[in-house]
This record gives C-alpha cells, structure tokens and sequence, in this order.
C-alpha cells in the first residue's frame, strides 16, 4: 500500500515510481525501456535511411552519366549502398546469360527482370526490418499503460476501503500512478507510431528509387541485346 502519510503535492514522478507496488514499477520500467527502445530506433535507423535516400539519389546521377557501365561497378562496388547492390545483382545475371554460346534473348530478358526486382525487393525489405518494431511499441504500449492505470485506480479503491476514508491523501497516490502510467505509454507509443509513419514514407520513396533505377537498367541491358543481335 501507499504510505498514506505522504504529501500529495510531493508526488513527483520519481515519488510515484517509489510508491509503486511490484506490478505497478514493472509496467513502468518496462514502459520506459520501451520508449529508449523507440528513441535509440528513430535516431540511428532514421539517420541510417536518409542517409541510403542521398546515396541512391547520387549514385543513379551517376550512373546515368557514366560511359562504361562495368568500369563504374567495379569502382562502386565499394560503396555500401542498396542501389550498388542492385547493380552488382543485375551485371552478374548478365554476365552468366550471355556468355553462353546460344543466348536465349527472352530468356535473358525475364531473367533480368526477376533479378532486378528481386534484388531491389531484398534491400528494401533489409531496410524496413526495425519498421515492425516501431509499430509493435505503437500499438502495445497504450494499452500496457492502460493495465498500469486500472492497476493504480483498483490500488486507490483498495485504500480507501482500507482506510475508511475517501480523502485526497488517500485516492492521489493510486490515482496519480495511473495517470503516470498513461502518461508514459502514450510518450512510448506517439513517437513509435509517428516514426514508423515517416519512415514508411521515405522507405517508399526509396524502393520507388530503386524501382526506376532497375526498369531503367532492365531497358538498357535490353537495347544491347538488340545490338548484339544485329
């Protein structure tokens, strides 16, 4: 029980932590490391995924400047970028295709396209790994701030049964804990559902990067066939 001989206006958040029982401290320990869970996320991953949008800008300007195709993937091949990845995937099904003595141009084709496709989808799918995450904390954690709440105002009727007495001193601890622990799911899980939202924004934009850089890669690697076919 709450040591009722507590001020009520000293019921800071630490206070409210050390009134706490057992269950009470373990909803908000574990909401508190949910949140440093959310924020160390949207701090490293979304400087990881602005940096993977300015990389796959600049390397399809590159790459559209560039005059030998082989010689620029060798010199990229260095650079950790899904867009080089994608590259690499592409020349090598172009290498093993053709070096064949009887190309099959169709063949050839549709192997490109699943091997583009593919290697794009995987870096994509690569990137959005910690997205499950952010959503996990977004949808759990109101809802385990929510149990913390009716534990503390199950805590408060508890008391004042206890107490025969439904006083301000007895009710604002419990009441005060269950407020706190909405308080603190919801600091979890807005800024969980906020950058889970942004993120899918600027995942998208880079598979439809990534998509473009592949149909543009596909259509030149086609033309060439038709050169070499001539």
């Amino acid at each position: 029980m709450f040591d009722l001989s507590a001020d009520v206006g000293s019921l800071s958040p630490l206070a409210m932590f050390l009134h706490a029982d057992l269950i009470g401290k373990a909803v908000i320990i574990m909401l508190l490391l949910a949140s440093i869970w959310v924020w160390t996320i949207i701090v490293v991953h979304g400087r990881k995924l602005a940096q993977v949008r300015r990389d796959t800008e600049q390397f399809e300007r590159e790459f559209w400047k560039a005059g030998d195709v082989e010689r620029f993937s060798e010199d990229a091949s260095r650079r950790d970028s899904p867009a080089v990845r994608v590259l690499a995937a592409g020349l090598g099904e172009w290498r093993r295709s053709t070096t064949r003595p009887v190309v099959d141009r169709a063949g050839v084709r549709e192997r490109l396209a699943a091997v583009l496709d593919g290697a794009a989808a995987n870096e994509v799918e690569r990137l959005g790994e910690r997205l499950n995450l952010l959503a996990t904390v977004g949808s759990v954690a109101p809802f385990v701030g929510l149990f913390g709440t009716v534990w503390g105002i199950m805590r408060s009727f508890a008391a004042i049964a206890a107490e025969q007495n439904s006083s301000l001193a007895v009710v604002a601890p419990g009441i005060a804990e269950a407020l706190f622990a909405t308080a603190i799911g919801l600091f979890a899980a807005i800024p969980a559902v906020v950058a889970y939202n942004r993120f899918l924004h600027t995942l998208g934009r880079i598979e439809a990067r990534l998509a473009r850089f592949s149909d543009g890669f596909h259509a030149m690697l086609s033309r060439e066939l038709e050169r070499d076919g001539n």
